[in-house]
């Protein structure tokens, strides 16, 4: 008797840009690689009507469903609807639990557990304690809820010090955004993978940001992961060679993605990105839970550098999937 699975991914929006449309990519990888392990795939849109996603998944009764859903209508404040409601109905599915996708989702909500847990972050301020900045550090403003950097660029990057700056900053929220400490340093972005064997750090991704003028922010942000036209696209790589000096520090590294792993009760497959200070302490900025599949992300590029193919890292998250069913370790 065959396996059946479900691929549940957002439902896009009318007019979506880049970053929406890259989960049709990853779909269509992981329907060929779930295809080569022996199931028989059907891709589904995930949005409000919940009502409707349990009516499919009562009537095509799956083995598996594999999870991409990385936001409802546009807002990543609702992907964990997603878990809820494949937990509820006690089907096995990828990537993290239910729990962990919540307290990673919100940013305010994780740092305060990476502090909790005794995992370094950046300080961090919420919208109504903008008196407590420091005039002679660099901050950058953050949306509490989004990933895939969305509305984080250099424009966000600001001195405690501008008044004017941070006087329109009064006007925002509570609740939706938030201030952290700019790490002005190295970073990184580990890629942790598990299975049956237990989580595996990939390979070190240390981001490299080349020939970028002293007055320009050396971020990640939604241009220099998007715009392929941009100078930040074209001036941001990503590296995974690692000095001989830096080898202890690899070895700082790695424990404390596991460390991010292990506390958060991860499954599946995360990304954890920090930042190094000047004296090469890191700092967790997230955990960024069932990051991007697509050739061009992060993930994809350390298992390849691992020596993996994209069927050996769905064959392991189908095996933490199946592992997991009713909330069995």
């Amino acid at each position: 008797m065959s396996k059946t699975a479900i691929i549940y991914y957002n439902q896009l929006s009318e007019n979506p840009q880049p970053d929406e449309l890259d989960v049709l990519e990853q779909a269509a990888m992981v329907e060929t690689a779930l295809n080569e392990l022996g199931y028989k795939v059907q891709q589904l849109p995930f949005s409000f009507d919940l009502q409707r996603a349990i009516k499919e998944i009562n009537n095509l009764k799956p083995d598996l469903i594999f999870n991409l859903v990385e936001s409802i209508d546009n807002n990543g404040e609702f992907c964990y609807f997603a878990p809820a409601i494949f937990n509820f109905l006690q089907v096995p599915y990828s990537g993290v639990p239910l729990e962990a996708m919540f307290n990673t989702t919100n940013k305010i909500l994780a740092k305060e557990l990476f502090r909790a847990k005794g995992i370094s972050t950046a300080d961090w301020y919420n919208m109504d304690q903008l008196d407590q900045l420091k005039t002679d550090r660099r901050y950058i403003l953050k949306p509490a809820w989004e990933e895939g950097s969305l509305g984080i660029d250099a424009h966000c990057v600001f001195h405690g010090g501008d008044t004017d700056y941070i006087q329109k900053l009064r006007k925002y929220p509570k609740g939706r955004y938030f201030i952290e400490e700019l790490i002005d340093g190295r970073e990184y972005n580990i890629s942790v993978l598990g299975g049956n064997k237990g989580p595996e750090v990939l390979p070190l991704a240390e981001m490299q940001f080349l020939d970028f003028p002293a007055d320009k922010p050396r971020i990640m942000g939604y241009t220099a992961k998007w715009n392929e036209d941009s100078f930040e696209y074209e001036h941001t790589r990503r590296t995974y060679d690692f000095p001989t000096e830096d080898i202890p520090l690899r070895k700082t590294l790695e424990t404390l993605a596991l460390k991010c792993w292990n506390e958060f009760n991860m499954s599946g497959y995360i990304r954890v990105d920090l930042r190094l200070d000047h004296n090469n302490i890191p700092y967790v900025l997230e955990i960024n839970t069932n990051p991007c599949l697509s050739e061009n992300g992060g993930f994809y590029a350390a298992s390849m550098k691992k020596g993996y193919t994209f069927k050996d890292i769905m064959e392991r998250v189908v095996e933490d999937a199946l592992r997991m069913k009713m909330g069995n370790s």
